[in-house]
């Protein structure tokens, strides 16, 4: 019964490292309101897509013009840089801009390009504008990629 136990402990372990914290970093007002944001699979894999999912409270639509900038950034220099059109990114999971206040959660992939750095803590900033320009979220978060 302890080696079960054990067991068990030693997964939950594994499963709460592969968590990644993110934190707000919106300077100011923003148009979603974030409860949970969350990065799978972890670690990023070198050439492979990562999902990023948010929840929240959406207080105005998304629409047509928003980007996703993500920047990661090491010894304060920036290391990866990757800009996406959200409306893109969004229509090919079958949700196309505008995106109604009503939608509660988002999930959007992108492929982690070749040039990120592999085996290094990145300081990662994800960051959506909205089309009108507003910030729409910001989230940030110490990453490590790997060749898988």
């Amino acid at each position: 019964m302890k080696f079960i136990t054990a067991i068990a402990a030693l997964l939950v372990a594994a499963v709460a490292q592969a968590q990644v914290p993110f934190t707000n970093c919106a300077t100011g007002a923003t148009d979603i309101t974030i409860d949970t944001f969350s990065i799978a699979p972890y670690p990023l894999c070198v050439n492979k897509n990562v999902c990023a999912t948010g929840s929240g409270s959406l207080s105005t639509p998304v629409i047509a013009g928003a980007k996703l900038s993500i920047v990661g950034r090491y010894l304060n220099k920036i290391v990866y840089t990757d800009n996406q059109d959200l409306c893109a990114l969004m229509s090919a999971q079958g949700f196309p801009c505008p995106i109604p206040t009503t939608m509660t959660s988002i999930t959007a992939c992108v492929l982690v390009k070749s040039t990120a750095p592999v085996g290094i803590p990145v300081n990662l900033q994800v960051q959506a504008t909205n089309g009108n320009g507003h910030v729409l979220f910001c989230q940030a978060a110490v990453v490590q990629a790997q060749n898988c």
